[in-house]
């Protein structure tokens, strides 16, 4: 039986943003619109905001002055773990929604904390969140599940021997990709077309990561898919990024401040054929990697009409310019129904995973 939130009972969420992360003000953002439009018949959103320092904060709204709400602490009780607040206040809550992108909230470790204390959370968990975070662990898991990725290098910062600039040349040609391996919104991203560029593009992306990735560069379309759900997950219709030619790429000031660095197309201008085929390869990427709720998978394709996925958003944007919430209000969701739905998903999720015994009787003493 499907879970049904009851309408009767309001739902106290927790929406988590902000976070020690490249990304703590995208995350604002997102969690600024979150807030905004939950459905307060339903629900009654309590903002915890992380600094960038990592200390948690109860803020009255969404803000990006997080240290002017009351510093929390955590009581460790798994099942029925309570805030405190520094004057000795405490609360609970019945769902967390993650709102953060990037280090210490995509990439596992938000998650783990939340399982341990078995509190409901909205999301991929901790698996899928790890591997999907990780574009190295992620493109080797796709690789395996038979799905269609570019040409990859990969290099750690202590590794005695660096790959050179001719030795990528060789086996990715030019132009390449050099990329952090564990970030996103194209922080430490690089385009590398000379020799000239790749000293300065390879120190960047170890300044924000051990782990470097040389990718082949493919000219096509950026095209998105949103996933939702989880038995089974459905796909919403492919849309497309059209970059304004000033950029070389979709770096992070196209995405995020040049309000006029792309245009979206929703959806995109595809066959039938071809949308149905990057619909499959969605689903299929976000079952590979573990991914649960939602997802949005980031592809390219090529005037061939080839497909490569490029990278798996398991916390993507919820900001105005995001197309996530986009490309399902397309498909007549609206951004108060889909916060609503991604609840249901998660609370039905939590109460199907209670049947997993956590004890074994055995002879052993101890």
């Amino acid at each position: 039986m499907d879970f049904e939130l009851n309408s009767m009972t309001k739902q106290k969420i927790a929406i988590l943003y902000g976070g020690r992360s490249v990304e703590h003000g995208v995350s604002i953002n997102s969690a600024r619109n979150i807030f905004q439009y939950i459905d307060p018949s339903r629900f009654e959103p309590v903002p915890i905001g992380i600094t960038l320092q990592g200390v948690w904060y109860k803020t009255s709204t969404v803000t990006k002055d997080i240290e002017q709400g009351e510093e929390l602490f955590l009581r460790l009780h798994a099942g029925s773990p309570t805030f405190q607040t520094q004057a000795g206040q405490s609360f609970s809550v019945d769902l967390v929604f993650p709102v953060l992108h990037g280090t210490d909230g995509e990439d596992g470790s938000i998650q783990g904390l939340l399982k341990a204390m078995n509190l409901p959370m909205i999301g991929t968990g901790v698996a899928g969140s790890a591997m999907s975070m990780n574009k190295l662990v992620a493109k080797r898991i796709l690789k395996a599940a038979g799905l269609p990725v570019n040409k990859f290098l990969y290099s750690y910062f202590a590794d005695a021997k660096q790959y050179t600039f001719e030795e990528v040349v060789t086996q990715l040609g030019l132009p390449f990709m050099i990329k952090s391996a564990s970030l996103g919104s194209s922080v430490g991203v690089s385009k590398v077309k000379s020799k000239d560029d790749f000293d300065k593009s390879l120190q960047e992306s170890y300044q924000y990561d051990d782990c470097v990735l040389f990718e082949e560069f493919i000219e096509g379309r950026e095209i998105e898919c949103a996933i939702l759900g989880n038995d089974p997950p459905e796909a919403s219709l492919p849309g497309e990024i059209v970059i304004n030619k000033k950029y070389e790429f979709y770096t992070f000031d196209a995405k995020y401040v040049d309000g006029e660095a792309v245009s979206i197309e929703l959806p995109a201008r595809l066959d039938a054929a071809v949308a149905d085929k990057i619909r499959e390869v969605s689903i299929r990427a976000y079952q590979a990697l573990g991914c649960e709720d939602f997802s949005r998978v980031d592809l390219f394709l090529t005037k061939t009409g080839a497909v490569y996925v490029n990278e798996i958003n398991t916390i993507p944007g919820f900001t105005n310019s995001s197309m996530f919430p986009m490309m399902w209000k397309e498909r007549g969701i609206s951004f108060t129904d889909l916060i609503t739905r991604l609840a249901t998903l998660a609370l039905e999720r939590h109460q199907k995973s209670r049947r997993i015994k956590r004890d074994y009787q055995s002879a052993l003493n101890f």
